[in-house]
């Protein structure tokens, strides 16, 4: 599933706060094997104060599969950076499997303020860059001294090493400018909650970084019959939408209120941007919507601007999976 072998496509983890606990575990395990028999590179595992250890559920994704990467969720506050290269080495070390790390800066203060952390939002990104050095010198095999303003470490190597081959690729949230920054700094990918295309077109897009987007997409060969799967998946929620406006009180992710301000044009087949579901709660990320033509062409243009990962929302079923295939062949076409 991609445009070309420098375009990557990631599924995502259900979280586990969305599903009964009883069949959780089972849930990680079925979402793995589709994303691996749709040709993902690999699947997002959140993580947040209210959800179960993303390594962990990393462990069970690579059990259940043959080459399927965890894009593991990386909060500083949660790990020092010593343990993060440590699971990374021993993953390595014990299965041969690469990893990804996706940086996550904190978007719920209350989470960050429990645990003791206050730091402003744009300093949590100079401490990912102190944090994301450390770790990936490590990883190379050096022995590593640091005295920074967030860690400070003497003379520290890493055993086992890391098969230079299974090095971490890495993401981070590239929605700010703080998050920029870090991402051209650390030679992350910096993945965006994107706006309608139309609008990146208009602006200067920023050099030297690799970009992403995270995106959900329902197609069918009819537009129309994409739009009443969309809004069966996603209905109207007034409980969500409560929940929505609580969370926008107690966020300072720039994402999340950019995401907040869009959504005035109604989505339609011209305008596949649909934004229900965020504002529902019923997921993180905006949603393309309409025929297998109409949603390739929009993630043709999002590709041409530089956009070459693609973080997917968590599938609702193996054949939802083979539709948004459909969509990347056929956008294959389109950029070629």
């Amino acid at each position: 599933m991609s445009l070309s072998k420098t375009v990557r496509v990631f599924s995502t983890c259900a979280p586990s706060n969305k599903v009964e606990r009883d069949d959780y575990l089972d849930q990680v395990v079925r979402v793995a094997q589709w994303s691996e028999a749709a040709g993902c590179e690999g699947i997002l595992v959140y993580t947040d104060n209210g959800l179960v250890d993303p390594w962990l559920v990393s462990q069970i994704i690579i059990q259940s599969t043959e080459r399927l990467c965890p894009l593991v969720a990386i909060q500083p506050v949660y790990m020092h950076p010593y343990a993060v290269a440590k699971m990374i080495a021993t993953v390595g070390h014990l299965y041969g499997r690469r990893m990804w790390i996706n940086l996550v800066a904190g978007g719920f203060k209350n989470d960050l303020v429990a645990l003791g952390d206050e730091t402003p939002h744009d300093r949590r990104y100079d401490r990912i860059v102190e944090y994301t050095t450390i770790v990936t010198r490590l990883l190379n095999g050096e022995s590593v001294s640091a005295d920074g303003e967030f860690y400070r470490v003497s003379n520290l190597k890493m055993k086992p090493p890391l098969d230079p081959e299974l090095r971490p690729g890495i993401t981070i949230s590239g929605s700010s400018d703080a998050g920029l920054v870090a991402a051209k700094q650390i030679g992350a990918i910096a993945v965006q909650y994107p706006k309608p295309v139309r609008e990146y077109e208009v602006e200067a897009a920023p050099t030297g970084i690799d970009r992403g987007i995270r995106i959900g997409i329902v197609a069918r060969e009819d537009g129309e019959e994409a739009w009443k799967a969309a809004r069966a998946r996603f209905p109207e929620d007034r409980a969500g939408q409560l929940a929505h406006q609580l969370a926008m009180k107690v966020s300072d992710s720039v994402w999340h209120k950019q995401l907040s301000e869009l959504g005035k044009e109604p989505a339609s087949e011209d305008n596949p941007y649909w934004l229900r579901p965020f504002e529902n709660y019923g997921t993180f990320c905006p949603y393309l919507v309409g025929s297998y033509e109409r949603v390739a062409s929009e993630i043709a243009r999002y590709t041409a601007l530089g956009y070459d990962t693609f973080i997917l929302d968590v599938p609702e079923s193996p054949e939802e999976l083979e539709h948004i295939g459909e969509v990347f062949a056929r956008a294959t076409v389109a950029v070629s």
